[in-house]
């Protein structure tokens, strides 16, 4: 299974653009133990660069680094930041959330649990719908099939989430467009 994340961080900073439209000052937050962090990257600054904006590229593998990159993210002054759909992230998601809401800092993480925990706003692949692809891909497996021939699965499914009552917490105004493509919007 792959969660698409490489291919999501042009997306995420495109999103980031539309969320705070006066910034150009962004920063991305990736695991540098993981073995996409450096793909995922290339795709979040070739973004930046296409749109002129300045992008920073925060790296935590460990939970004291987490604090620091929200530290620097402020530093630089980034408008908004956006968390690399991840394990390590994903295990932490309610300190990020926590941190995000404590710096005032818009956040875009990479699932919709993290809006379900107070976060502002996510882009990525269902995992609901990517823990069903495995669920057949183990019954493939189950009737006998090897798994060595068969192929990777890709999402197939995106989900976008807003928190409007986060969006409010930190003043900010979504824009309709924005509402209008996301598939859930928390009140």
């Amino acid at each position: 299974m792959s969660n698409f994340n490489t291919a999501l961080g042009a997306k995420r900073v495109e999103l980031m653009r539309e969320l705070v439209p006066g910034s150009a000052t962004f920063a991305y937050l990736v695991n540098p133990s993981n073995p996409g962090w450096q793909a995922e990257s290339e795709a979040a600054q070739s973004a930046a660069d296409a749109f002129h904006l300045k992008l920073h590229l925060l790296k935590a593998s460990r939970e004291p680094e987490l604090d620091k990159a929200f530290d620097d993210a402020v530093g630089v002054r980034a408008g908004v930041l956006a968390a690399s759909g991840e394990a390590f992230f994903d295990s932490h998601r309610d300190m990020l959330v926590a941190l995000a809401a404590r710096k005032s800092l818009p956040a875009i993480y990479g699932w919709r649990e993290y809006v379900l925990s107070g976060g502002l706003m996510s882009y990525g692949s269902s995992l609901p719908d990517s823990y069903r692809q495995a669920g057949l891909y183990c019954g493939r497996i189950l009737r006998g099939e090897k798994p060595a021939d068969l192929p990777v699965m890709q999402p197939t499914k995106f989900l976008m989430s807003v928190n409007l009552k986060t969006a409010k917490s930190l003043g900010l105004t979504i824009s309709p467009s924005l509402l209008a493509r996301a598939d859930e919007v928390i009140e």
